[in-house]
């Protein structure tokens, strides 16, 4: 899945290829992803690209004097540029391709989905706050205020493990599976360790953790082509994705435990004492 790193680089790329450019057409393959109705999609048609935002994990496309095109990439959805789109317009179908947006350059980008559970979603909508899963965003742990005490508030009287809280939209934007892997292994914490228990000095701990890990990544995007942000995100992964390695900090192995529809990934000696936590599906969480 896409996270804060990911979103901001794609961010940044339409940034420089979509802003002062006149969206001709937008055109819909698959009509899952569309989530919104009024305004129409033609509405976005005419309309300069003025700004690209970006919400958590949700792209907004603003437009001069129209509505906000706002999309959510969920787990298996993706943009490819093209700077020269197929003639004709596409055809539905069975393929990946859920939705396709046409410059007056003849250029513009597609929106993809992998998969069966079709959770790409696209908006139109006057306002961004419109959308419900922009609204009930937390904090960007990037923004220039978001600091130690801010973590530290966010965190207070917090029952949820570490994994859920940092993954929890309405807590903190941005972060996902992968990276809340990233940062709980930085900080040297298990992922099932009670957000509350934490002492202040751990929480000072987790939010240099939170804001390195997430700013080196976004500077390892910074620039890189869409079409290949994808494999330099795994590139940079040190645990996640990476069950049976040696750890790259003391060369432990790299355990996994599997949830219904995702896992996590940790080192023992790192973030754990040395025990290995148990599986989730076969016996109750070892603190």
């Amino acid at each position: 899945m896409p996270e804060l790193p990911e979103v901001e680089a794609l961010k940044d790329f339409l940034t420089e290829n979509l802003v002062g450019h006149e969206i001709v057409r937008v055109l819909p393959v698959a009509i899952s992803v569309l989530k919104t109705y009024d305004p129409p999609l033609t509405a976005l048609e005419g309309r300069e690209v003025v700004a690209v935002h970006r919400h958590g994990k949700f792209l907004d496309l603003t437009t001069d004097g129209g509505p906000h095109f706002v999309t959510h990439l969920a787990r298996a959805g993706w943009l490819h540029w093209k700077d020269r789109l197929p003639d004709g317009p596409p055809r539905p179908g069975k393929g990946p391709l859920a939705l396709r947006v046409a410059l007056e350059t003849g250029a513009g980008f597609d929106l993809t989905e992998a998969g069966t559970q079709k959770r790409l979603a696209v908006y139109v909508v006057a306002d961004p706050q419109d959308v419900p899963g922009v609204a009930r965003l937390g904090p960007d742990p990037l923004a220039e205020g978001f600091d130690g005490a801010s973590l530290a508030a966010l965190l207070k009287g917090e029952r949820r493990q570490l994994k859920g809280a940092l993954r929890d939209q309405s807590l903190i934007a941005g972060v996902g599976n992968a990276y809340s892997d990233e940062i709980l292994h930085a900080a040297r914490m298990s992922p099932f360790k009670l957000a509350a228990s934490l002492t202040p000095e751990e929480t000072e701990t987790l939010y240099r953790a939170l804001r390195t890990t997430l700013t080196e990544a976004v500077e390892r995007s910074r620039g890189v082509a869409a079409g290949r942000l994808k494999s330099e995100k795994k590139s940079g992964l040190r645990v996640h994705g990476h069950t049976g390695d040696p750890c790259p900090v003391c060369g432990d192995t790299i355990r996994e435990v599997s949830f219904s529809d995702s896992s996590l990934q940790y080192c023992p000696t790192c973030q754990t004492g040395g025990r290995p936590l148990a599986d989730r599906r076969l016996s109750r969480l070892l603190k």
